[in-house]
This record gives C-alpha cells, sequence and structure tokens, in this order.
C-alpha cells in the first residue's frame, strides 16, 4: 500500500503522537511506503483566504469557482498542490486526531477545507452530466480509516451512550467528505479513555492499532449507500422502500442482501 498518514495533534509527546509514530512504524515494517502530514509540526494554514487561489485583489471571492479555476491553471497555493501531490500518491489515507466538541480538531477541518477543493476532490460529472459523489469521483479507488481518541468510555460512544454512537458522530467526515469524494471508508478505530490511560491499556491500543492496519488491505469498508446506485430519487432522497423504518444517518447504510 501507498499510505498517507495525516495527524492533527499538537503535542508530539501525548498518546497522539505516540500511536502516530507506533503505526508508521507498524506499516513500514509490513513493507508498505508511507508519507504523512503532521499538520501541526507542519505548522499548516487551515484558514481559506484569497492567496489560495492567486485571486485578483478587489474581486469578490466566490470560493468554489475560484478553487476550481485555479486547479484548472495550476495556481493553487503551494502549500494545498504539496498535499493534492501526496493524496494522488496514496491508495490509502490514515486520518488521526482527538476528538474535540464531537469533531475535528480546527486545523484538520480546515486541511480539509483547503485540500479538497471543487476540481480536485470533487466536481466531476459523466457523459449524462450527473456530479459523481458519494462513492464514485476523483478520488474514487482509494481507502481511508480514521482513527479517533477520546476520553470517555467505550460503551459511552456506543449505540445508546450518552455521547452518542461513534460513527454517527464521524458522519459528517466518513459520508459527507471521504465518500462524497468516493473514498471508500473502513470502520473506524476508536482509542477510548485517553484521558486514564496506563501502560497495560496504552499497550492493548497498540496491539490493536497494529492489528487493524495489518488488516487494512482485506478490511471491508461500511457499507454506504452510492448515490447513482439507484438507492436514491431525482431529488436525491432514499427510495420509500428501501429501509423503511430508519431515518437520519442510519438510512445511508446498505441493509439489503
Amino acid at each position: 500500500m501507498k499510505v498517507l498518514w495525516l495527524a492533527a495533534h499538537p503535542e508530539p509527546r501525548s498518546l497522539n503522537g505516540s500511536l502516530y509514530r507506533e503505526g508508521v512504524r507498524s506499516l513500514e515494517e509490513q513493507g508498505h511506503e508511507v508519507r504523512t502530514s503532521d499538520l501541526y509540526a507542519m505548522n499548516f494554514n487551515p484558514v481559506v483566504t484569497a492567496d489560495d487561489f492567486t485571486h485578483a485583489d478587489g474581486e469578490r471571492l466566490i470560493v468554489g469557482r475560484a478553487a476550481q479555476e485555479a486547479v484548472r491553471r495550476g495556481s493553487l497555493a503551494p502549500d494545498i498542490t504539496a498535499e493534492h501531490a501526496k493524496l494522488s500518491w496514496a491508495d490509502t489515507v490514515i486520518v488521526q486526531f482527538p476528538l474535540w466538541w464531537y469533531g475535528m480538531p480546527a486545523i484538520l477541518k480546515g486541511w480539509f477545507d483547503r485540500v479538497f477543493v471543487g476540481g480536485f476532490a470533487f466536481g466531476i460529472h459523466d457523459a449524462q452530466g450527473r456530479q459523481l459523489r458519494y462513492g464514485e469521483g476523483a478520488l474514487a479507488g482509494k481507502r481511508a480509516m480514521v482513527i479517533v481518541s477520546a476520553g470517555a468510555r467505550e460503551v459511552s460512544l456506543g449505540p445508546r451512550g450518552i455521547n452518542g454512537d461513534l460513527n454517527d458522530l464521524l458522519f459528517p467526515l466518513q459520508h459527507g467528505t471521504l465518500w462524497y469524494a468516493g473514498i471508500d471508508v473502513l470502520p473506524p478505530l476508536l482509542v477510548h479513555g485517553a484521558d486514564r490511560m496506563d501502560e497495560a491499556t496504552y499497550a492493548f491500543h497498540v496491539d490493536a492499532l497494529r492489528e487493524r492496519l495489518k488488516d487494512l488491505p482485506h478490511t471491508e469498508p461500511l457499507p454506504f449507500r452510492r448515490q447513482n446506485g439507484g438507492d436514491y430519487d431525482d431529488d436525491l432522497v432514499l427510495r420509500p422502500e428501501l429501509s423503511p423504518h430508519l431515518t437520519g444517518t442510519a438510512a445511508h447504510y446498505r441493509t439489503e442482501s
């Protein structure tokens, strides 16, 4: 595999920093190629501005249009094109971060804002004019796995836990970003109890991480429905005969055999 490991934690001596190094080492020991984007170490700028697109001074900035035009011209900011090169090279992406206020750290959200731009990560159409997204599109054929740490206990991030089910919390990233761009998303790895970890628990999580990375090439992705696979009508609403008793995020997983 060619793996891009995307990491977002400000402290290299943290649990996340240790697992990041363990993970990269494990992949390399298995013979995989690894490139990294350690966003805090890179001092990555997470803020979208007109400078990303060599935008003309005084002209009204329409971000989507400016991004697509800059991709077409090859005039995106150099730090964005460097991340595009890594993504184009990779067949697998690891996204690792601590869960802060039910979401990604701002620097990681900003990475997606600046890097997953139209013309690169989405905005591709087929011969009939349909936009290729949610399972198809520019980044189709790649796979991704989210590794997330949380102070909460594992069961509290389950289906009836007070914090909500982990896949629901990650739905905007896993479905609305990665799957939207065509990337197959593997089940996430939760590092729970991050604030109360002793050596034995750390060793348990290192072993779990190594096992997941060893199985990465063969792991089945989450069964998200494809936009253009016939499950949705022309208004992109799930057809009434499919999962008729489900609503919300649960309805967008295939349950039919």
